[in-house]
């Protein structure tokens, strides 16, 4: 069987918390190749989340793209990275990264100068912060004064493939107050001793910043992981939940109106006269592969190669002798902003074992959807579920019980990745208009809540915000 042509093929490289997700797809986003490159995520203290940028960011992406790219007859027509936000490290003049990679919620970039800190130190947030990156940029302007250069993620990973530290106007919204109305604020910059020449070029979202040296591949400035999700994903009426269960849990109620909630944002859809309503929750894969790892229960990693539903440990026993478990390892983000939480379970009895632990964490998951789509006072009617986790049919079950809802799993579960190769066709000049992706959205499998775990799910939900902050 002959190798599909690159020319009419795109690459989309996803940069994860736990691995660098690739896929090369044609015209109509159906995937032709797929590579995974792990990586460690580093949580030296409970406050602190790192990679190390140099495997995670450079190597991880250089490793994927040409796993994907080796399967094309030529070189494919475009590539975009997406990533993560907020993210940084300093790099040397060959972009090599120097530093730690931070990630988002690392205490390093948190505000220490305002704020009440509880005993421990740790500070007590009040909302979403938009300015976490410019004190992620102060932090690795002091570890390393006078370094080449102080990038995200996305400008690392797109560096790495085509010699642009560059980063979409998606993405540039990660850079808070010191990337406003269109450009760099210069004096912003100089108060914390950067110039521009140190940070990354941002351009227009979906457009060529140049292309992968020695070939006619376009590369896109880096996007956002989430963003790039929801573009493919699907989730375009009004009722429509979009979750991504990556290692962040991230999820969107989709309203035909502009509600404004505390605790939660508010973002345009895609889609003309709609918005998103939600954020990101801890309540993802870190705390799912934690939680499975403390009770002894294989890793959900492996599962699932090819994109099928995994039918790891699937929903048994009896329903109603299901602990509650607060999910809440490293604090909790959307829509508690309480960094300082720590997790605990409650209703643990001797005749209960792993596979009840194991679901009760499944449930948590499944809680803070309930929770998020409760306070936007939207009425949903289906959950789609995207990201790695939504492989797990025992997870996608028991989110399907704990919230009531139906959950539709994507076709292609490394959504971002999938994204960030239509925002790679658009920079080759194959896609004029963002609506064209949805044509690439597909249903792998549909999820039912089972009423009587539903039922019983239900009374454990109003426990679990009972036991959580303002219950």
């Amino acid at each position: 069987m002959s190798r599909p042509e690159g020319e009419g093929c795109s690459i989309g490289v996803d940069v994860g918390t736990t691995s660098v997700k690739a896929v090369a797809v044609d015209a109509r986003g159906r995937v032709l190749a797929r590579a995974r490159v792990a990586h460690r995520v580093g949580t030296p203290t409970v406050d602190r989340l790192e990679h190390d940028a140099a495997l995670a960011w450079r190597r991880g992406p250089r490793r994927a793209f040409a796993a994907v790219s080796s399967e094309l007859d030529g070189p494919a027509a475009g590539v975009a990275v997406a990533a993560m936000v907020p993210s940084i490290t300093a790099v040397d003049r060959r972009g090599r990264p120097l530093l730690p990679g931070l990630l988002y919620g690392d205490v390093r970039g948190r505000n220490t100068a305002s704020g009440e800190d509880d005993r421990d130190g740790v500070q007590h947030d009040s909302g979403e912060d938009h300015d976490e990156w410019s004190r992620m940029l102060g932090w690795a302007v002091g570890a390393l004064p006078n370094a080449a250069g102080y990038w995200p993620c996305q400008a690392v990973a797109t560096y790495a493939l085509s010699g642009i530290p560059a980063a979409d106007t998606a993405a540039a919204t990660s850079f808070g107050r010191l990337y406003v109305s269109g450009g760099w604020d210069q004096s912003a910059l100089n108060e914390l001793g950067v110039e521009e020449r140190q940070v990354s070029v941002v351009s227009p979202l979906g457009q060529s910043t140049g292309t992968v040296p020695g070939t006619s591949t376009a590369v896109a400035g880096g996007s956002v992981d989430a963003f790039c999700e929801q573009i493919v994903a699907g989730a375009d009426r009004p009722g429509d939940v979009l979750a991504i269960f990556g290692a962040t849990l991230v999820v969107w109620v989709v309203s035909g109106e502009w509600i404004e909630v505390p605790g939660l944002m508010t973002f345009p859809s895609m889609e003309p006269g709609q918005v998103m309503i939600g954020g990101p929750s801890n309540a993802g894969g870190l705390f799912i592969d934690w939680a499975r790892s403390v009770v002894g229960a294989p890793s959900r990693r492996g599962h699932g190669s090819r994109g099928d539903l995994a039918r790891d440990d699937h929903r048994n026993g009896d329903s109603e002798r299901i602990p509650v478990w607060l999910p809440y390892v490293r604090g909790e983000r959307t829509p508690l902003h309480e960094p300082r939480l720590r997790a605990s379970v409650h209703g643990l009895d001797i005749t209960q074992g792993p596979e009840s632990l194991v679901r009760a964490a499944h449930e948590a998951s499944g809680f803070v959807i309930r929770r998020i789509v409760g306070r936007s006072g939207c009425e949903a009617r289906r959950i789609v579920a995207t990201g790695g986790g939504s492989r797990s049919l025992a997870w996608m079950q028991a989110v399907a019980d704990a919230t009531g809802l139906p959950v539709d799993t994507v076709a292609v579960p490394e959504g971002a990745a999938l994204g960030a190769a239509f925002l790679a066709r658009m920079a080759a000049g194959l896609e004029t208009a963002f609506s064209a992706s949805g044509s690439w959205a597909g249903v792998g499998r549909r999820i039912d809540p089972d009423p009587v775990w539903a039922a019983a799910a239900a009374s454990r939900f109003e426990r679990f915000e009972a036991l959580s902050p303002g219950g």
